[in-house]
Protein backbone atom coordinates (compact mmCIF):
# COMPACT_ATOMS: atom_id res chain seq x y z
CA UNK A 1 0.00 0.00 0.00
CA UNK A 2 0.73 3.52 -0.83
CA UNK A 3 2.99 5.06 2.23
CA UNK A 4 0.95 8.22 1.45
CA UNK A 5 -2.34 6.45 3.29
CA UNK A 6 -1.05 7.59 6.62
CA UNK A 7 0.74 10.84 6.32
CA UNK A 8 0.67 13.01 3.08
CA UNK A 9 1.59 16.69 3.37
CA UNK A 10 -2.35 17.89 3.82
CA UNK A 11 -2.41 15.91 7.43
CA UNK A 12 -0.75 18.97 9.10
CA UNK A 13 -3.26 21.13 8.50
CA UNK A 14 -6.03 18.33 8.75
CA UNK A 15 -4.51 17.45 12.12
CA UNK A 16 -3.87 20.95 13.65
CA UNK A 17 -7.34 21.99 12.53
CA UNK A 18 -9.12 18.48 13.87
CA UNK A 19 -7.38 18.84 17.04
CA UNK A 20 -7.74 22.07 17.42
CA UNK A 21 -11.97 21.50 17.37
CA UNK A 22 -11.44 18.76 19.85
CA UNK A 23 -9.31 20.02 22.68
CA UNK A 24 -11.69 22.99 22.24
CA UNK A 25 -14.80 20.70 22.99
CA UNK A 26 -12.64 18.92 25.39
CA UNK A 27 -11.85 21.81 27.53
CA UNK A 28 -15.28 23.09 27.13
CA UNK A 29 -16.27 19.93 28.64
CA UNK A 30 -13.88 20.23 31.89
CA UNK A 31 -14.81 24.19 32.48
CA UNK A 32 -18.71 23.14 32.14
CA UNK A 33 -18.47 20.33 34.95
CA UNK A 34 -16.00 21.91 37.45
CA UNK A 35 -16.81 25.52 37.19
CA UNK A 36 -20.55 25.30 36.55
CA UNK A 37 -21.74 21.91 37.64
CA UNK A 38 -19.15 21.94 40.52
CA UNK A 39 -17.81 18.34 40.59
CA UNK A 40 -14.90 17.46 41.56
CA UNK A 41 -11.37 18.45 40.11
CA UNK A 42 -10.22 15.08 40.18
CA UNK A 43 -13.14 13.20 39.10
CA UNK A 44 -13.25 15.16 35.87
CA UNK A 45 -9.71 15.02 34.97
CA UNK A 46 -9.03 11.23 36.12
CA UNK A 47 -12.26 9.76 35.28
CA UNK A 48 -14.62 11.41 32.31
CA UNK A 49 -11.79 13.29 30.31
CA UNK A 50 -9.58 10.06 29.85
CA UNK A 51 -12.91 8.04 28.91
CA UNK A 52 -13.50 11.43 26.29
CA UNK A 53 -10.40 10.67 24.95
CA UNK A 54 -10.40 6.81 24.88
CA UNK A 55 -14.15 7.06 22.97
CA UNK A 56 -12.33 9.67 20.09
CA UNK A 57 -9.56 7.24 19.81
CA UNK A 58 -11.64 4.18 19.43
CA UNK A 59 -14.31 6.15 16.23
CA UNK A 60 -10.40 6.96 14.73
CA UNK A 61 -9.43 3.78 15.11
CA UNK A 62 -12.54 2.45 13.08
CA UNK A 63 -12.45 5.34 10.27
CA UNK A 64 -8.72 4.46 9.68
CA UNK A 65 -10.35 1.03 8.80
CA UNK A 66 -12.55 2.04 6.65
CA UNK A 67 -10.60 4.48 4.75
CA UNK A 68 -8.02 1.48 4.71
CA UNK A 69 -10.96 -0.71 3.03
CA UNK A 70 -11.54 2.10 0.41
CA UNK A 71 -7.79 2.47 -0.32
CA UNK A 72 -8.24 -1.64 -0.96
CA UNK A 73 -10.62 -2.08 -2.89
CA UNK A 74 -10.66 1.34 -5.13
CA UNK A 75 -6.79 1.04 -5.40
CA UNK A 76 -6.93 4.68 -4.90
CA UNK A 77 -4.28 6.49 -3.15
CA UNK A 78 -6.34 9.98 -2.48
CA UNK A 79 -8.56 8.79 -0.07
CA UNK A 80 -9.72 11.16 2.89
CA UNK A 81 -10.32 9.95 6.36
CA UNK A 82 -13.84 10.55 8.34
CA UNK A 83 -12.81 12.88 10.78
CA UNK A 84 -13.87 12.11 14.33
CA UNK A 85 -14.87 13.88 17.52
CA UNK A 86 -17.83 13.97 20.28
CA UNK A 87 -21.03 15.67 19.40
CA UNK A 88 -20.75 19.48 20.70
CA UNK A 89 -24.45 19.59 21.31
CA UNK A 90 -24.24 16.91 23.45
CA UNK A 91 -21.97 18.47 26.17
CA UNK A 92 -24.39 20.98 26.66
CA UNK A 93 -27.15 19.14 26.48
CA UNK A 94 -26.18 16.16 28.67
CA UNK A 95 -24.35 19.17 31.14
CA UNK A 96 -27.13 21.61 31.68
CA UNK A 97 -29.98 18.49 31.05
CA UNK A 98 -29.11 15.42 32.66
CA UNK A 99 -26.04 16.25 35.11
CA UNK A 100 -26.96 19.64 36.56
CA UNK A 101 -30.43 19.13 37.27
CA UNK A 102 -29.31 15.67 39.11
CA UNK A 103 -26.08 17.10 40.95
CA UNK A 104 -28.48 20.45 42.31
CA UNK A 105 -30.70 17.86 43.36
CA UNK A 106 -28.52 15.05 44.97
CA UNK A 107 -24.85 16.62 45.59
CA UNK A 108 -23.44 13.18 44.22
CA UNK A 109 -21.60 13.98 41.49
CA UNK A 110 -21.51 9.88 41.29
CA UNK A 111 -25.04 9.45 40.87
CA UNK A 112 -25.20 12.43 38.14
CA UNK A 113 -22.34 10.67 36.49
CA UNK A 114 -24.24 7.18 36.53
CA UNK A 115 -27.58 8.94 35.38
CA UNK A 116 -25.72 10.59 32.23
CA UNK A 117 -24.02 7.38 31.12
CA UNK A 118 -26.97 5.90 31.08
CA UNK A 119 -28.27 9.02 28.77
CA UNK A 120 -25.45 8.42 26.83
CA UNK A 121 -25.91 4.80 26.07
CA UNK A 122 -29.44 5.61 24.92
CA UNK A 123 -28.37 8.23 22.72
CA UNK A 124 -25.35 5.10 21.30
CA UNK A 125 -28.56 2.95 20.95
CA UNK A 126 -30.62 5.22 18.62
CA UNK A 127 -27.14 5.82 16.30
CA UNK A 128 -26.64 1.93 16.25
CA UNK A 129 -30.60 1.21 15.60
CA UNK A 130 -30.66 3.95 12.96
CA UNK A 131 -27.46 2.86 11.14
CA UNK A 132 -30.28 0.04 9.48
CA UNK A 133 -32.05 2.77 7.91
CA UNK A 134 -29.60 5.11 7.44
CA UNK A 135 -28.76 4.10 3.96
CA UNK A 136 -32.25 4.12 3.01
CA UNK A 137 -32.87 7.73 4.19
CA UNK A 138 -29.90 8.72 2.17
CA UNK A 139 -31.44 7.51 -0.85
CA UNK A 140 -34.85 9.67 -0.01
CA UNK A 141 -33.83 12.72 1.04
CA UNK A 142 -32.21 14.12 -2.20
CA UNK A 143 -28.76 15.14 -1.77
CA UNK A 144 -28.72 18.96 -1.79
CA UNK A 145 -30.62 18.48 1.62
CA UNK A 146 -28.31 16.52 2.71
CA UNK A 147 -25.90 19.09 1.86
CA UNK A 148 -27.52 21.96 2.26
CA UNK A 149 -28.01 21.29 6.32
CA UNK A 150 -24.82 20.52 6.69
CA UNK A 151 -23.21 23.83 5.05
CA UNK A 152 -25.85 25.59 7.40
CA UNK A 153 -24.58 23.46 10.42
CA UNK A 154 -20.59 24.77 9.36
CA UNK A 155 -21.44 28.00 8.55
CA UNK A 156 -23.38 28.90 11.70
CA UNK A 157 -22.07 26.21 14.48
CA UNK A 158 -18.53 25.68 13.41
CA UNK A 159 -17.58 28.97 11.59
CA UNK A 160 -19.48 32.00 12.78
CA UNK A 161 -17.89 32.31 16.13
CA UNK A 162 -14.25 31.36 15.25
CA UNK A 163 -14.73 34.37 12.72
CA UNK A 164 -16.34 36.11 15.66
CA UNK A 165 -13.10 35.23 17.96
CA UNK A 166 -10.96 36.21 15.03
CA UNK A 167 -12.49 39.65 15.02
CA UNK A 168 -11.46 40.04 18.63
CA UNK A 169 -7.86 39.52 17.73
CA UNK A 170 -6.98 40.63 14.56
CA UNK A 171 -2.95 41.01 15.01
CA UNK A 172 -2.98 37.80 14.67
CA UNK A 173 -6.64 36.05 13.36
CA UNK A 174 -6.20 38.05 10.13
CA UNK A 175 -2.59 37.03 9.53
CA UNK A 176 -3.89 33.59 9.65
CA UNK A 177 -7.31 34.34 7.34
CA UNK A 178 -4.69 35.71 4.72
CA UNK A 179 -2.31 32.82 4.84
CA UNK A 180 -5.82 30.59 4.33
CA UNK A 181 -6.71 32.41 1.63
CA UNK A 182 -3.37 32.02 -0.32
CA UNK A 183 -2.72 28.28 0.19
CA UNK A 184 -5.62 26.48 0.64
CA UNK A 185 -8.20 29.09 -1.75
CA UNK A 186 -5.74 30.12 -4.30
CA UNK A 187 -3.86 28.50 -6.93
CA UNK A 188 0.17 30.13 -6.08
CA UNK A 189 0.85 29.61 -2.40
CA UNK A 190 3.04 31.17 0.36
CA UNK A 191 5.95 28.76 1.29
CA UNK A 192 4.86 25.72 -0.91
CA UNK A 193 7.39 24.06 0.93
CA UNK A 194 6.27 24.27 4.40
CA UNK A 195 3.36 22.11 5.27
CA UNK A 196 0.08 25.08 5.82
CA UNK A 197 -0.99 23.59 8.60
CA UNK A 198 2.25 23.87 10.68
CA UNK A 199 2.98 27.43 8.55
CA UNK A 200 -0.58 28.80 10.29
CA UNK A 201 0.38 27.36 14.02
CA UNK A 202 3.80 28.86 13.93
CA UNK A 203 2.78 32.01 12.59
CA UNK A 204 0.02 32.11 14.90
CA UNK A 205 1.87 31.33 17.73
CA UNK A 206 4.78 33.80 17.66
CA UNK A 207 2.70 36.33 16.93
CA UNK A 208 0.22 36.03 19.89
CA UNK A 209 3.15 35.79 22.12
CA UNK A 210 5.00 38.75 20.59
CA UNK A 211 1.71 40.70 21.26
CA UNK A 212 1.35 39.35 24.29
CA UNK A 213 -1.84 37.95 24.25
CA UNK A 214 -0.17 34.93 26.06
CA UNK A 215 0.25 34.69 29.63
CA UNK A 216 2.94 32.96 30.99
CA UNK A 217 1.28 32.05 34.21
CA UNK A 218 -1.15 30.23 32.72
CA UNK A 219 1.76 27.56 31.30
CA UNK A 220 2.57 27.19 35.04
CA UNK A 221 -0.67 27.08 36.31
CA UNK A 222 -1.50 24.38 33.61
CA UNK A 223 1.60 22.06 35.12
CA UNK A 224 -0.89 21.20 38.04
CA UNK A 225 -2.85 19.46 35.88
CA UNK A 226 -0.68 16.93 34.93
CA UNK A 227 -1.13 13.53 36.00
CA UNK A 228 -1.42 9.73 34.56
CA UNK A 229 -4.79 8.82 34.98
CA UNK A 230 -6.15 6.03 33.15
CA UNK A 231 -9.83 5.26 31.98
CA UNK A 232 -11.66 2.61 34.16
CA UNK A 233 -14.47 0.53 33.82
CA UNK A 234 -17.91 1.98 35.10
CA UNK A 235 -20.01 -0.91 34.01
CA UNK A 236 -21.43 -0.72 37.74
CA UNK A 237 -21.91 2.94 37.19
CA UNK A 238 -24.26 2.54 34.52
CA UNK A 239 -26.22 -0.40 36.28
CA UNK A 240 -27.07 1.76 39.25
CA UNK A 241 -28.11 4.51 37.24
CA UNK A 242 -30.64 2.41 34.93
CA UNK A 243 -33.47 2.74 37.41
CA UNK A 244 -33.17 6.09 37.91
CA UNK A 245 -33.01 7.39 34.51
CA UNK A 246 -35.99 7.22 32.99
CA UNK A 247 -37.36 11.01 34.03
CA UNK A 248 -33.73 12.59 32.14
CA UNK A 249 -34.06 10.60 28.68
CA UNK A 250 -36.60 12.78 26.91
CA UNK A 251 -33.93 15.09 25.65
CA UNK A 252 -32.22 11.85 24.35
CA UNK A 253 -34.77 11.30 21.68
CA UNK A 254 -34.34 14.48 20.23
CA UNK A 255 -30.79 14.92 20.40
CA UNK A 256 -29.87 11.30 19.42
CA UNK A 257 -32.52 12.17 16.02
CA UNK A 258 -30.46 15.02 15.60
CA UNK A 259 -26.85 13.48 16.05
CA UNK A 260 -28.36 10.64 13.27
CA UNK A 261 -28.88 13.24 10.90
CA UNK A 262 -25.74 15.03 11.31
CA UNK A 263 -23.83 11.42 10.73
CA UNK A 264 -26.07 11.12 7.77
CA UNK A 265 -25.21 14.30 6.27
CA UNK A 266 -21.43 13.93 7.17
CA UNK A 267 -21.36 10.82 5.23
CA UNK A 268 -23.24 12.34 2.30
CA UNK A 269 -20.56 15.19 2.48
CA UNK A 270 -17.97 12.67 1.93
CA UNK A 271 -19.60 10.53 -0.54
CA UNK A 272 -19.96 13.79 -2.51
CA UNK A 273 -16.10 14.58 -2.42
CA UNK A 274 -15.54 10.87 -3.62
CA UNK A 275 -15.35 9.12 -0.16
CA UNK A 276 -18.20 6.58 -0.35
CA UNK A 277 -17.92 4.91 3.21
CA UNK A 278 -20.94 2.48 4.25
CA UNK A 279 -23.87 4.50 6.43
CA UNK A 280 -24.62 1.55 8.36
CA UNK A 281 -21.41 0.26 9.27
CA UNK A 282 -20.47 3.90 10.38
CA UNK A 283 -23.06 4.70 12.20
CA UNK A 284 -22.66 1.22 13.77
CA UNK A 285 -18.81 1.98 14.87
CA UNK A 286 -20.16 5.07 16.47
CA UNK A 287 -22.74 3.67 18.07
CA UNK A 288 -20.40 1.36 19.56
CA UNK A 289 -17.49 4.06 20.49
CA UNK A 290 -20.00 5.82 22.26
CA UNK A 291 -20.68 3.05 24.20
CA UNK A 292 -17.30 2.22 25.08
CA UNK A 293 -16.80 5.80 26.48
CA UNK A 294 -19.46 5.08 28.75
CA UNK A 295 -18.74 1.85 30.29
CA UNK A 296 -15.37 3.57 31.27
CA UNK A 297 -17.04 6.96 31.95
CA UNK A 298 -17.88 9.45 29.50
CA UNK A 299 -21.31 10.73 29.20
CA UNK A 300 -20.73 12.70 26.02
CA UNK A 301 -20.73 10.54 22.47
CA UNK A 302 -19.27 10.89 20.04
CA UNK A 303 -20.01 11.16 16.31
CA UNK A 304 -18.53 11.91 12.51
CA UNK A 305 -17.48 15.38 12.72
CA UNK A 306 -18.00 18.29 9.69
CA UNK A 307 -15.29 18.90 7.28
CA UNK A 308 -15.01 16.07 5.28
CA UNK A 309 -14.55 18.29 2.52
CA UNK A 310 -12.08 20.58 3.86
CA UNK A 311 -9.93 18.21 4.95
CA UNK A 312 -10.21 16.54 1.62
CA UNK A 313 -9.11 20.26 -0.43
CA UNK A 314 -6.42 20.59 1.42
CA UNK A 315 -5.22 16.97 0.74
CA UNK A 316 -5.32 15.04 4.31
CA UNK A 317 -5.50 10.98 3.98
CA UNK A 318 -6.06 9.06 6.92
CA UNK A 319 -3.09 10.38 9.59
CA UNK A 320 -4.98 13.93 10.68
CA UNK A 321 -7.70 11.60 11.74
CA UNK A 322 -5.71 9.05 13.50
CA UNK A 323 -3.09 10.83 14.80
CA UNK A 324 -6.13 13.44 16.27
CA UNK A 325 -7.56 10.43 18.13
CA UNK A 326 -4.16 9.10 19.29
CA UNK A 327 -3.30 12.95 20.53
CA UNK A 328 -6.31 13.29 22.33
CA UNK A 329 -5.93 10.02 24.27
CA UNK A 330 -2.79 10.84 25.30
CA UNK A 331 -3.93 14.15 26.37
CA UNK A 332 -6.74 12.99 28.62
CA UNK A 333 -4.53 10.61 29.36
CA UNK A 334 -1.83 12.82 30.92
CA UNK A 335 -3.73 15.79 31.32
CA UNK A 336 -2.03 17.54 28.54
CA UNK A 337 -4.84 19.60 27.74
CA UNK A 338 -4.76 23.14 29.65
CA UNK A 339 -1.04 22.95 29.09
CA UNK A 340 -1.48 22.34 25.22
CA UNK A 341 -3.93 25.52 25.31
CA UNK A 342 -1.79 27.71 27.60
CA UNK A 343 1.28 27.49 25.20
CA UNK A 344 -0.48 27.30 21.55
CA UNK A 345 -3.48 30.33 21.10
CA UNK A 346 -6.66 29.35 20.21
CA UNK A 347 -6.65 32.36 17.87
CA UNK A 348 -4.11 30.33 15.74
CA UNK A 349 -6.14 27.76 14.68
CA UNK A 350 -9.89 29.42 14.60
CA UNK A 351 -9.64 30.37 11.04
CA UNK A 352 -9.05 26.66 9.75
CA UNK A 353 -12.58 26.06 11.06
CA UNK A 354 -13.57 29.10 9.79
CA UNK A 355 -12.10 27.38 6.40
CA UNK A 356 -13.85 24.38 6.99
CA UNK A 357 -17.48 26.17 7.04
CA UNK A 358 -16.91 27.78 4.06
CA UNK A 359 -15.46 24.97 1.97
CA UNK A 360 -18.84 22.69 3.45
CA UNK A 361 -20.61 25.16 2.32
CA UNK A 362 -19.37 25.77 -1.29
CA UNK A 363 -19.24 21.90 -1.70
CA UNK A 364 -23.55 22.23 -1.53
CA UNK A 365 -23.20 25.03 -4.32
CA UNK A 366 -20.93 23.05 -6.41
CA UNK A 367 -23.08 19.52 -6.48
CA UNK A 368 -26.60 21.35 -6.34
CA UNK A 369 -28.51 21.65 -9.93
CA UNK A 370 -29.05 25.37 -10.23
CA UNK A 371 -32.74 24.73 -10.25
CA UNK A 372 -32.21 23.24 -6.48
CA UNK A 373 -29.76 26.52 -5.30
CA UNK A 374 -32.90 27.91 -3.57
CA UNK A 375 -33.09 25.11 -1.19
CA UNK A 376 -29.38 25.84 0.22
CA UNK A 377 -30.67 28.71 1.46
CA UNK A 378 -33.99 27.71 2.74
CA UNK A 379 -32.35 25.23 4.88
CA UNK A 380 -30.23 27.92 6.50
CA UNK A 381 -32.97 30.01 8.41
CA UNK A 382 -33.60 27.69 10.86
CA UNK A 383 -29.87 27.89 11.92
CA UNK A 384 -29.32 31.52 11.64
CA UNK A 385 -32.49 31.32 14.28
CA UNK A 386 -30.68 28.66 16.30
CA UNK A 387 -27.45 30.41 16.99
CA UNK A 388 -29.50 34.10 16.94
CA UNK A 389 -31.47 32.51 20.09
CA UNK A 390 -28.72 31.09 21.60
CA UNK A 391 -26.95 34.65 21.35
CA UNK A 392 -30.09 36.14 22.86
CA UNK A 393 -30.47 33.89 25.68
CA UNK A 394 -26.94 33.96 26.68
CA UNK A 395 -26.66 37.47 26.67
CA UNK A 396 -29.70 37.74 28.99
CA UNK A 397 -28.63 35.34 30.98
CA UNK A 398 -25.30 37.38 31.46
CA UNK A 399 -27.28 40.00 32.14
CA UNK A 400 -29.29 38.38 35.39
CA UNK A 401 -32.40 37.86 32.94
CA UNK A 402 -34.51 35.66 30.64
CA UNK A 403 -36.61 36.61 27.95
CA UNK A 404 -39.85 35.43 30.19
CA UNK A 405 -39.00 38.35 32.86
CA UNK A 406 -38.26 40.70 30.02
CA UNK A 407 -41.40 40.20 28.17
CA UNK A 408 -41.88 38.84 24.65
CA UNK A 409 -43.82 41.84 23.31
CA UNK A 410 -41.25 44.06 25.06
CA UNK A 411 -38.32 42.23 22.52
CA UNK A 412 -40.52 42.83 19.50
CA UNK A 413 -41.35 46.36 20.06
CA UNK A 414 -37.33 45.99 20.22
CA UNK A 415 -37.58 44.70 16.62
CA UNK A 416 -36.69 41.30 18.39
CA UNK A 417 -39.01 38.24 17.39
CA UNK A 418 -38.29 36.11 20.39
CA UNK A 419 -41.00 33.48 19.76
CA UNK A 420 -40.18 33.33 15.88
CA UNK A 421 -36.51 32.70 16.78
CA UNK A 422 -37.73 30.11 19.61
CA UNK A 423 -40.36 28.44 17.03
CA UNK A 424 -37.22 28.53 14.27
CA UNK A 425 -34.37 27.60 16.11
CA UNK A 426 -35.32 25.18 18.31
CA UNK A 427 -34.67 21.34 16.72
CA UNK A 428 -32.84 23.59 13.67
CA UNK A 429 -31.01 19.96 12.45
CA UNK A 430 -34.31 18.51 11.60
CA UNK A 431 -36.50 21.22 11.03
CA UNK A 432 -34.20 22.31 8.88
CA UNK A 433 -33.85 19.15 6.23
CA UNK A 434 -38.13 19.12 6.84
CA UNK A 435 -37.92 22.41 5.04
CA UNK A 436 -35.35 21.74 2.93
CA UNK A 437 -37.22 18.37 1.36
CA UNK A 438 -40.53 20.62 1.70
CA UNK A 439 -38.76 23.00 -0.54
CA UNK A 440 -37.08 20.43 -2.85
CA UNK A 441 -40.05 18.43 -3.46
CA UNK A 442 -42.40 21.99 -4.54
CA UNK A 443 -39.47 23.08 -7.05
CA UNK A 444 -38.89 19.69 -8.86
CA UNK A 445 -42.92 18.58 -8.65
CA UNK A 446 -43.17 15.96 -6.51
CA UNK A 447 -46.09 16.80 -4.56
CA UNK A 448 -46.96 13.31 -2.90
CA UNK A 449 -43.69 13.36 -1.35
CA UNK A 450 -43.68 16.65 -0.39
CA UNK A 451 -47.44 15.61 1.49
CA UNK A 452 -44.94 12.96 3.13
CA UNK A 453 -42.65 15.74 4.45
CA UNK A 454 -45.41 17.97 5.75
CA UNK A 455 -46.81 15.49 7.83
CA UNK A 456 -43.62 14.44 8.80
CA UNK A 457 -43.35 17.74 10.04
CA UNK A 458 -46.42 18.03 11.76
CA UNK A 459 -45.76 14.37 13.98
CA UNK A 460 -42.33 16.05 14.80
CA UNK A 461 -44.04 19.28 16.03
CA UNK A 462 -46.63 17.64 17.68
CA UNK A 463 -44.27 15.79 20.01
CA UNK A 464 -42.02 18.94 20.28
CA UNK A 465 -38.96 17.60 18.62
CA UNK A 466 -38.86 20.76 16.30
CA UNK A 467 -39.60 24.16 16.62
CA UNK A 468 -40.14 23.54 20.87
CA UNK A 469 -37.50 24.12 23.37
CA UNK A 470 -38.64 21.24 25.20
CA UNK A 471 -39.99 17.68 24.22
CA UNK A 472 -44.05 17.50 25.06
CA UNK A 473 -46.97 16.48 23.46
CA UNK A 474 -49.23 18.97 21.80
CA UNK A 475 -47.87 21.72 23.50
CA UNK A 476 -50.13 25.24 23.18
CA UNK A 477 -47.74 27.05 21.08
CA UNK A 478 -46.51 24.54 18.46
CA UNK A 479 -49.96 23.55 17.60
CA UNK A 480 -50.52 26.87 14.70
CA UNK A 481 -47.50 25.05 13.53
CA UNK A 482 -48.74 22.07 13.38
CA UNK A 483 -51.72 22.85 11.45
CA UNK A 484 -49.71 24.92 9.15
CA UNK A 485 -47.97 21.83 8.23
CA UNK A 486 -51.25 20.11 7.83
CA UNK A 487 -52.22 22.93 5.70
CA UNK A 488 -49.17 22.59 3.43
CA UNK A 489 -49.78 18.93 3.12
CA UNK A 490 -52.83 19.82 1.80
CA UNK A 491 -51.49 22.11 -0.96
CA UNK A 492 -49.34 19.41 -2.10
CA UNK A 493 -52.43 16.83 -2.29
CA UNK A 494 -53.89 19.83 -4.55
CA UNK A 495 -51.12 20.19 -5.98
CA UNK A 496 -51.25 16.07 -6.80
CA UNK A 497 -54.79 16.14 -8.02
CA UNK A 498 -54.24 18.80 -10.51
CA UNK A 499 -51.35 17.04 -11.56
CA UNK A 500 -52.85 13.90 -12.14
CA UNK A 501 -56.30 15.72 -14.06
CA UNK A 502 -54.03 17.48 -16.34
CA UNK A 503 -52.50 14.53 -16.77
CA UNK A 504 -55.82 12.41 -18.24
CA UNK A 505 -57.33 15.48 -20.18
CA UNK A 506 -53.57 15.14 -21.89
CA UNK A 507 -54.38 11.86 -22.44
CA UNK A 508 -58.08 11.85 -23.52
CA UNK A 509 -57.15 14.74 -25.61
CA UNK A 510 -54.45 13.07 -28.05
CA UNK A 511 -55.12 12.23 -31.13
CA UNK A 512 -56.24 8.87 -31.96
CA UNK A 513 -53.19 6.71 -33.54
CA UNK A 514 -50.77 8.91 -31.73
Amino acid sequence: MDRNFIWRKGDWGGYFGLLANNLTNLLTMIALLVFVVGFPKDMVYGQIAPAFGLAILAASLWYTYFAYRLVKSTGRTDVTALPSGPSSPSIFTVTFLVILPVYLQTKDAEFALQIALVWCVVEAMILAGGSFFGEKIRQIIPRTVLLSCLAGLGLLLLAMNPMLQSFETPTIAFVVLVLIFLNWFGKKPLLPKVPTGFLLLATGTVLAWAFGLQNPAAVAESLGTFGFNPPTLHVGSFLQGLPHALPYLASAVPLGLANYVFDLENIESAHAAGDPYPTRQVMLANGLSSTIGAMFGNPFPVTVYIGHAGWKSIGASTGYTLFTGISMFLITLFGLGAFLLAVIPMVAVLPILVYIGVVTCNQVVRESPKNEVPVIFITMFPWIANWALTLLNNTLAAAGTNAKTVGVEALAHKGVYYQGLSNLGNGAPLSSMTWGCIAIFAITDRPMAGVLAALVGAVLTFLGVIHAPTVGIAQAQAMPLVYGYCMIAGIFALKQYLNQRDESMATVAKPAGE
